[in-house]
């Protein structure tokens, strides 16, 4: 995402209770024996969250005080999106082949209606491994809070976490492929675990060029990216305000750039948050093939339009990757891993 954000001077309001309907009687089967709940994560099975869980804020592109509900839902039912301010819609799934606008966010469709800025959302349910969830949304977009991840993996934390019985598959990177565009490109490797190396380079003295390799283990979603905001510069504003985005947008849930210098009073979170939340924008991305990913990922320069191409070929058949159980053990994806400690 072009435009990222800052300290959420918003409420930020959580209720957690129980889930009704369908979802409520699922629940309770689960909770008689079909499922527990727990703090680390057994990545061998499925999970969703413990109870539903809702809150409320304004979306960064189209301005909207928009409230969001997430819900248990059964194994195998993926992330799913459901627009609660149009009557007798059905939910859309949350998968590459959806992606329909790349433009400053991530926007997936069907059926002629659209959820946008599904990314940050995206990116704190892989992190957390939450395999199966219902995303209630009364209007086109979640809520862009502080422009982070972190308040979505806040309201996870609350939900819980829910074992499901489900066996979990696993996209696994089978050999080696590149997609490129320019100077940016995104490279897959065969790998036992989730890594990924981001190079970014802006000509601004506050950002320039900056790199930054991670691998999901014990924390690191929550310690290492989670908390990386979206940012932008502050001749873009008027640009893309024209085009109708970022009607929401402010230091609050921004980080911004004049020419010079970092706009917000409060500084960084991290020296190198801006490529940090490039990381967290690809896992958002990346979390539309609706499994967790076994490989590592070095990526220079790169945004959601080339993500979104990277899917489509990573996806579509030439034996990149396979999908499959987990056939070994190792400690990355050991039953005491979690990505919320």
């Amino acid at each position: 995402m072009l435009f990222s954000a800052g300290p959420c001077k918003s409420a930020f309001q959580v209720v957690c209770r129980a889930s009704e309907g369908r979802y409520k009687a699922w629940h309770e089967r689960c909770l008689r024996g079909g499922g527990r709940i727990i703090r680390g994560v057994n990545y061998s099975r499925q999970h969703t969250i413990g109870q539903s869980v809702w809150c409320s804020g304004v979306a960064l592109h189209c301005g909207l005080k928009v409230a969001l509900v997430l819900k248990p839902a059964p194994e195998d039912h993926g992330i799913k999106f459901l627009r609660t301010d149009i009557p007798g819609c059905s939910p859309i799934r949350a998968r590459y082949s959806n992606v329909v606008d790349t433009c400053q966010a991530t926007t997936i469709g069907a059926a002629g209606l659209t959820v946008s800025t599904i990314e940050h959302l995206m990116a704190a349910v892989y992190g957390c491994r939450v395999d199966n969830l219902l995303v209630e949304l009364s209007g086109p977009e979640p809520p862009i809070f502080d422009g982070s991840a972190a308040p979505f993996v806040k309201l996870i934390r609350k939900a819980s976490i829910v074992e499901q019985e489900a066996a979990r598959n696993y996209l696994t990177i089978r050999k080696p492929f590149t997609v490129t565009k320019d100077d940016s490109f995104i490279k897959a490797t065969p790998c036992d675990e989730f890594r990924v190396r981001y190079e970014i380079d802006y000509p601004h003295p506050c950002v320039g060029n900056q790199r930054y390799s991670w691998s999901l283990k014990n924390g690191s979603f929550g310690a290492e990216i989670a908390q990386a905001r979206t940012f932008g510069f502050l001749k873009d504003v008027r640009k893309l305000q024209k085009m109708g985005l970022i009607q929401g947008g402010s230091l609050s849930n921004s980080v911004v750039f004049d020419d010079h210098e970092l706009l917000n009073t409060g500084g960084f979170r991290y020296a190198d948050e801006c490529v940090r939340h490039k990381i967290l924008d690809f896992i958002g991305d990346l979390a539309l093939t609706g499994l967790p990913v076994l490989g590592s990922f070095t990526i220079r320069k790169a945004g959601h339009e080339l993500h979104s191409r990277f899917l489509t070929e990573l996806m579509d058949g030439k034996g990149y990757a396979d999908i499959k159980q987990l056939e070994f053990e190792s400690a990355y994806l050991s039953h005491e891993v979690s990505a919320l400690a």
